[in-house]
């Protein structure tokens, strides 16, 4: 079989990231968003200048950078230090509360529909880790602001997951289709408390190996090779691949003692992965739905907006955060990817009633994949984090 279009595909993606990297560096805008937009003109809605086929690779190139992904926001929940730790988890609660609640009552008052509320009140809660840790990657952003974004969207998905299953249980009950609820509650519980035993599992074996082999190539394959067999078993036992990682990441950074080694080998290779995973998300998005979303889909962005940035702001204050950490935390949470749609499929499965949620999370999964990236880079600029341009103070505790 001959694979020169992909080949060329590839190679082509590969010269379009380091594009996007030096344009964004010129015009302030991420490459995350840049590339989703040149994918976009590439794809089918627009210029359909690519065989569609290559979408066909979308999931396993998403399974596969998203665990590396989940791999590497693992190293920012290091319990060594407790009081960043706790900052994060009483931070990204208060988002996922009060955004939650914020679009229940919007799309209540706009819908009239319990189903509909409550479904989308757990869906926008996820957010796109992938594309929040590019932007930092990217800008070099390092500060109070960048860890607590980045500790805050290593686990605001598991917040979602846990308040989708028990919404979701909810709506079941309204609709009257309340003859699976021990089911969904024992499929939620076992899809988060799997994943994160799964990750301890493997990550134990994985932090013991590091260190005791030589830094390089063995390094790589130990750490590339336990990443992706985290993923594949998650697959097969249907947790969450995502969480799994998050974990196995977790139980490394606070268990080897040369816990650095492994995620730096992951870093010098994900470049590739996140540069195919932008480019082929904007290409299989239905941009097309985007000027459908009417008067319920501009109500969920805005609502969605508002929660993020006061429950941000709420979070920051109750963590009793930095004055820029309450300011901007939230509006660094805005982008929005796989997990949100993955939710809504789930949803528009378990109800077929309430199936114009699909078209109006995809619809605004793109919104926020274009608005969001800008707005986090800007934020962490305004921060001065940016091109590691932040000194820690001194502590004076």
């Amino acid at each position: 079989m001959n694979h020169a279009t992909d080949l060329l595909l590839i190679g082509g993606i590969m010269l379009l990231a380091l594009g996007a990297h030096t344009l964004g560096q010129r015009v302030h805008v991420p490459r995350v968003t840049l590339l989703l937009l040149v994918g976009a003109l590439a794809g089918p809605s627009i210029l359909d200048i690519i065989p569609v086929r290559v979408s066909d690779n979308f999931p396993l190139v998403t399974e596969l950078t998203l665990a590396m992904v989940g791999f590497l926001l693992g190293e920012r929940m290091s319990v060594r230090d407790l009081k960043d730790g706790r900052e994060a988890i009483i931070v990204s609660l208060a988002v996922t509360l009060v955004t939650a609640l914020i679009i229940f009552v919007v799309v209540w008052l706009v819908t009239r529909n319990l189903t509909a509320s409550l479904l989308l009140a757990a869906i926008a809660t996820a957010t796109d880790p992938a594309a929040t840790l590019d932007v930092m990657r990217e800008t070099g952003s390092r500060g109070p602001l960048t860890r607590v974004v980045a500790q805050v969207v290593a686990i605001d998905d598991a917040w979602g997951a846990i308040l989708f299953s028990i919404l979701l249980v909810f709506a079941e009950l309204v609709s009257g289709n309340g003859s699976a609820v021990i089911e969904s509650i024992g499929f939620g519980v076992y899809e988060v408390l799997g994943a994160m035993i799964l990750g301890v599992l493997l990550g134990l074996p994985m932090a013991w190996m590091t260190g005791r082999l030589k830094p390089g190539e063995p390094m790589l394959l130990e750490s590339a090779g336990f990443v992706f067999l985290a993923a594949g078993i998650a697959g097969a036992l249907e947790l969450s691949y995502l969480l799994t990682c998050m974990a196995l990441g977790v139980t490394v950074a606070n268990r080897a003692h040369h816990h650095v080694r492994p995620f730096r080998s992951i870093e010098g290779i994900i470049e590739p992965f996140l540069a195919t995973f932008f480019f082929l998300a904007g290409f299989s998005l239905e941009w097309d739905l985007l000027p459908t979303l009417g008067l319920l889909g501009g109500a969920y962005v805005t609502a969605r907006i508002a929660g993020r940035i006061l429950g941000g702001a709420i979070g920051g204050q109750l963590a009793h955060s930095s004055h820029a950490v309450k300011l901007r935390n939230g509006a660094c949470l805005l982008p929005q990817a796989g997990v949100a749609m993955g939710l809504a499929l789930v949803a528009t499965d378990r109800l077929p009633e309430v199936a114009f949620i699909l078209p109006l999370i995809i619809g605004s999964t793109v919104f926020f994949e274009l608005i969001g990236p800008p707005i986090t880079m800007y934020n962490l600029k305004r921060a001065g984090e940016t091109g590691r341009g932040y000194e820690e103070p001194a502590d004076d505790d």
